[in-house]
Formats: structure tokens, sequence, C-alpha cells
């Protein structure tokens, strides 16, 4: 462990430098880690895991879109590709990596396989924290534990690939063997981190839940919308609009936030840039912190985990689904940003 100060606030976290991959591979040399699940976090944690040289066996339904796309991946049915329960017995690490709803569906199968000394993981702290509701109560003789990476599999492998980490957080719930540690920090590695930083179940779903319907998705989303709408209501142009709304903040402004922070971007930004942004930040924060709060209070209450599973369980859902994704998708705004994105030359 090293000690970092996070804006003069000291915590604990492990870097590649301290917990090296050999280490993570002796220390799971003798584990075989079952990918449960293979749609969101499951193929860049497997692929990653498999590219790294831990010992790693996927668990998907036969004859679904995901299946056929881990056979594309490479995972060979009946040898590190099995439908779930023949990889739930086969597996001393069960990564249970389903969606949220399909874990309360799933449960009562992996809880019969959760044999003692086996360790059940998590990339995202939901069904236990909320665990009165989902049903997710392991049994006590296995280890227990997470490791969230910050971004989506998608970015976790493209960054594995390109010799980047994604930062991640780690937290023991349950160490029954007396290894949840090291194994799980263990996994954390071998699956891409950049470093791992300590919480726990609650924390991290939290934190989690408020950050999705907040500045990762949901609030990034309304401010898009917002802007583009009142751009377009003055006359500007779709491509107008959506070049100042989205196009310069992510492929101009966001990567230089990413690589030195906000306060250097606004130093190397235009003067008439800076006054704007220093005089209208604090009337944003202070606009949606009410929001921010309520959202949190209903994060904290459950109210969202409710909302989650009954939405999720429903028959029709994936349908519903589809229609409010399309009415993004079809928005005049982002089929601009499609057009736009044609138009970038790595594109042509």
């Amino acid at each position: 462990m090293a000690t970092l100060y996070f804006g003069g606030v000291a915590e604990q976290v492990v870097t590649r430098e301290e917990f090296s991959l050999e280490f993570a591979r002796e220390v799971l040399k003798n584990e075989v880690v079952a990918i449960i699940g293979y749609g969101v976090q499951g193929p860049g944690q497997a692929l990653n895991l498999r590219d790294n040289g831990i010992t790693v066996i996927v668990g998907q339904r036969k004859n679904s879109k995901s299946w056929d796309k881990a056979v594309n991946d490479g995972f060979v049915p009946g040898k590190n590709l099995f439908e779930i329960e023949a990889a739930l017995i086969r597996g001393t690490i069960i990564c249970y990596l389903l969606s949220d709803a399909a874990q309360i569906e799933y449960w009562p199968k992996v809880k019969e396989h959760l044999t003692p000394g086996k360790a059940l993981y998590f990339s995202h702290g939901f069904g236990i924290t909320f665990n009165t509701r989902t049903g997710i109560v392991p049994p006590p003789d296995v280890d227990v534990f997470l490791v969230a990476p910050k971004g989506s599999g998608t970015s976790l492998r493209r960054m594995f690939l390109q010799n980047r980490g994604l930062n991640s957080s780690y937290a023991v719930y349950q160490d029954a063997t007396g290894k949840g540690w090291e194994r799980v920090v263990a996994l954390g590695i071998a699956i891409g981190s950049g470093y791992l930083f300590e919480t726990d179940f609650k924390k991290e779903v939290y934190s989690d839940l408020v950050g999705e319907r907040g500045t990762l998705m949901g609030a990034i989303q309304g401010l898009f919308a917002a802007q583009y709408e009142v751009l377009r209501k003055n006359g500007h142009s779709p491509s107008e609009a959506f070049n100042e709304t989205v196009e310069e903040l992510t492929q101009s402004l966001m990567p230089l936030v990413s690589e030195n922070g906000m306060d250097w971007m606004y130093a190397n930004c235009s003067t008439t840039a800076q006054r704007g942004a220093l005089d209208w930040w604090k009337r944003f924060r202070d606009a949606n912190l009410s929001l921010f709060e309520a959202l949190y209070e209903s994060v904290a209450t459950g109210q969202e985990a409710k909302h989650v599973i009954d939405s999720n369980s429903k028959s029709d859902y994936r349908a519903r689904l589809e229609m409010e994704l399309s009415e993004l998708r079809e928005s005049e705004m982002w089929q601009a940003g499609k057009t736009v994105r044609s138009l970038r030359p790595e594109n042509n």
C-alpha cells in the first residue's frame, strides 16, 4: 500500500509498481477465474485477464449474441467457454458480471455452487448493498469482494491495448480464507487497472449510481440537450450547435482536462473564454447543487435501486429501452453528431 495525497487528503492506494503483474500472476496461479456474463464488463475483463496469463473461462447462455461474441473473441466452447452452470462448477473465483436484474435471476444457481474457499467477485456494489431487494446474501465461508473500473468495459479493453490503465476501486466485503485482499488486488491488477483505491460496497454503489445519473451520463446529456436547443432556437445551424456543444468539448477540451486538469485547460484558452468560464461555473454549480442532493438522497434511501429492479424486471423492458434509446439516437443533435463524426479526418 502506498500513501498518496489527493487534494491534501491522505489515502492508501495500490499501484502497479508495488503490486506487480508478476506477483498478481503468482497469487492467481492456482485459480480458475470464471467470468459469468459477457455483456458490458465481461469482455474487457476476460480478455485482459487472458492476455495477462490468468486462467479464465467464460460462462454465458448458449445461442445468445454474447456467446457468439465470446467465440469471436477466441473463447472455445468446451475449453474456456461454457454455459453458466458449467462455468460455476469449474470456477474458483466467480466474477458475477451479469446485469443487476440478471444477477437476481441467477443468484439461486450461483449460490448453490459457492462452495467453501471460493470467491465471489463483483464490479458493482448493487447486489450486496441492496440485498433486501436483490436477495443476494453470500454464504459465510467464501470471500466476497469487488473491483470496479471507473469506466466502461470497452474503455478498459482499449486502454489495456494502448498499454494504459483505467483506475479502479476495490473493496473486501467478506474475507473467509484470509487471502481476500491479495486475491482482489491481484485481480484488479490483472484486469488492467491503473491504480486501485479502497472503498466499500455501499460507497461504491452510491457514488456509481450518482455518477451515472449525474456528470457521467444523465446530467451531461441534459446539459448538451439544453445548450443545443438554445443555440438552435436562436438560429444556429445543427453543425454549429453540435460543434460548440459536444465536438469541441469531447475532442479538444476534455483531453486537455484529462492530461493536465481544469485549471490548466482554463489557463490555455483565450482570455475571453477564461473570463466567461470563471464567471459562470459557480452559477451552474449553484443551480445544480440541490438537484444532486436530491439525487444522492434517492440513491441512499434505495429509491433508485427499487426503480431499477422494478423497471428492469418487466417482460417488456428491452422493448421499452430500445424506444428510449431511439429517442436519443434519432434526435437532431445526435443525428448531427453522426455526420460530424463521419467528417473527422481519421474517418476518411
